[in-house]
C-alpha cells in the first residue's frame, strides 16, 4: 500500500538559458539552420502526479516532456548544468504532483549509449500503475537509467515493496547517442476508466500495444508514436507528446 501526502513539495523551479557559442554564420537560402548547441548533461525530469482528491480510487501517472495539456509539463532538457530539482506544471487541481517526482541530470560525455530503463509498477490494492525512469527517487521505485559504452540488456528496477514491478511493460533500452542529432523523446499515456488508471511508456516495451517510439535521428520528431493500447487501456493524445532534444 503507498502512503502520500495530501501533497508534494517541489524543491525549486529552475529556468535554463542555453547561450550560442561563436560566429553565426550567414543564412542563405541553400542552408538549413543547425540545431541549438547541446549541453553536457541530459536532465530528466520525472513529474509524477497524483489524484488525492479522487472520490473512489488513487491514481498516479508520470510524464518526462511536455505534453499537450500544459498543465502536467516536465523541465527535461540537454544542459551544460545538471539540473538542482524537477520543473513539472502544476497539475489541474485535482492532480497535483507527488512525492515519486525526482531530476536526475546524466553526463553525455561519459559513454556512448543512454540506457533508458522503464520501470512499471502495479498496486494490487489501489489497482494503479507507477512509471520510472530515474535513480533519485523512493528506493523501492529505482530504474537504472545510465550513460555508458556498453549497452545495458538487463533491466535495473527498485523492487516496489508492496506494488509489483510488471516484467511485460518494463524495459531497458540502449539508445546510441552517436547515430544521430537529436534524442526523440516520446511519452505514451494511457487510461482505464474501470480502474481510473493512468500509465505512461516512454520506450519500447516487451508489450507492443503500448510501445512508445524514443529514438536517436537526425530528424526531429515532432509527433509522438505509439501502441494503440490493449482495449482497456486507451491512448490518451492530450496528454501523450514528443519532445526532439539537440545532442549536437
Amino acid at each position: 500500500m503507498r502512503v502520500l501526502p495530501r501533497s508534494a513539495a517541489l524543491a525549486a523551479t529552475a529556468v535554463s538559458v542555453a547561450a550560442l557559442a561563436g560566429p553565426v554564420p550567414a543564412a542563405t537560402a541553400a542552408t538549413t539552420a543547425p540545431p541549438p548547441p547541446a549541453g553536457r548533461y541530459l536532465n530528466l525530469h520525472q513529474c509524477v502526479y497524483h489524484g488525492p482528491f479522487l472520490p473512489t480510487s488513487f491514481d498516479l501517472m508520470t510524464t518526462l516532456v511536455p505534453s499537450r495539456d500544459g498543465r502536467f509539463g516536465a523541465g527535461t532538457d540537454i544542459s551544460d548544468t545538471p539540473v538542482p530539482a524537477a520543473v513539472c506544471g502544476p497539475g489541474d487541481g485535482t492532480y497535483e504532483p507527488s512525492v515519486y517526482t525526482a531530476a536526475e541530470g546524466y553526463d553525455l560525455t561519459t559513454g556512448r549509449y543512454l540506457n533508458l530503463h522503464q520501470c512499471v509498477f502495479w498496486s494490487d490494492y489501489d489497482q494503479d500503475h507507477l512509471t520510472t525512469v530515474v535513480r533519485t527517487t523512493d528506493v523501492k521505485f529505482v530504474a537504472g537509467t545510465n550513460v555508458s559504452n556498453t549497452r545495458d540488456t538487463d533491466l535495473f528496477c527498485g523492487g516496489g515493496g508492496t506494488d509489483h514491478p510488471v516484467p511485460l511493460l518494463s524495459s531497458a533500452t540502449p539508445l546510441d547517442l552517436t547515430a544521430g542529432r537529436y534524442l526523440n523523446l516520446h511519452q505514451c499515456m494511457y487510461y482505464y476508466e474501470g480502474f481510473r488508471d493512468h500509465f505512461t511508456t516512454f520506450a519500447p516495451s516487451r508489450d507492443g500495444r503500448f510501445r512508445a517510439g524514443t529514438n536517436i535521428s537526425n530528424t526531429p520528431d515532432t509527433q509522438p508514436s505509439c501502441g494503440a493500447g490493449d482495449g482497456n487501456f486507451k491512448l490518451i493524445p492530450l496528454l501523450s507528446g514528443v519532445k526532439a532534444l539537440p545532442l549536437g
